[in-house]
């Protein structure tokens, strides 16, 4: 077990960007406006668990069921899209039908953090890293994420319904744009795959 303080520091920058709690905080202020509990703690120690579960776990999981990582990120893509069409067109696809208490989970908890984004860059990461060192960088990020959606009605109050309006668009367009981008590079992947 080697602790390093470089990897660490390069692991959380990775995983910091990719995660992208700040720029998910318009969806956040959209399943509030919803009428659903957050729940802080128990969406960030699903999302640690799953990252942490699939990046031991993930590869051969995905084989058990005879799907690649290609596969999985363009699915994840689709699901990244939805919430990009519901915050820009202001319409509800998702139907809010899980149990109580649970709701919150999906779609933030997985796949807004735990999604195929994070799965590929974590099994990607095990090539460069120390393990130890991932988990200690990932660890680092939940807490960034609790700390976040714990004062997320702060940032709700100092914005505004109008700033929160305006940015949610926004960012809207920029899901969508992550969510494409993700699809279109997988889906060239599984096209040469095929050929």
């Amino acid at each position: 077990m080697v602790i390093d303080s470089l990897e660490i520091l390069s692991a959380f920058i990775v995983l910091f960007a990719v995660i992208d709690m700040l720029g998910s905080m318009p969806i956040v202020v959209s399943i509030q406006e919803k009428g659903i509990d957050i729940q802080p703690l128990k969406t960030s120690l699903v999302a640690f668990v799953i990252l942490v579960s699939f990046m031991f776990l993930g590869e051969a999981l995905l084989k058990l069921f005879g799907v690649d990582i290609n596969s999985f990120a363009v699915a994840g893509a689709v699901v990244l899209f939805i919430i990009g069409l519901e915050m820009v067109c202001g319409v509800e696809i998702f139907k809010q039908d899980s149990p109580s208490g649970a709701s919150a989970l999906v779609p933030l908890a997985f796949p807004l953090l735990a999604g195929p984004g994070t799965f590929t860059t974590l099994l990607s990461m095990r090539a460069e890293f120390h393990t130890v060192n991932i988990i200690i960088a990932l660890v680092l990020n939940m807490c960034w994420v609790y700390i976040l959606l714990r004062s997320s009605n702060l940032v709700k109050r100092l914005m505004g319904s109008g700033g929160i309006y305006v940015i949610k668009k926004f960012f809207g367009i920029i899901v969508l744009a992550i969510a494409i981008k993700l699809f279109t590079s997988n889906l060239a992947s599984l096209m040469e795959q095929l050929s």
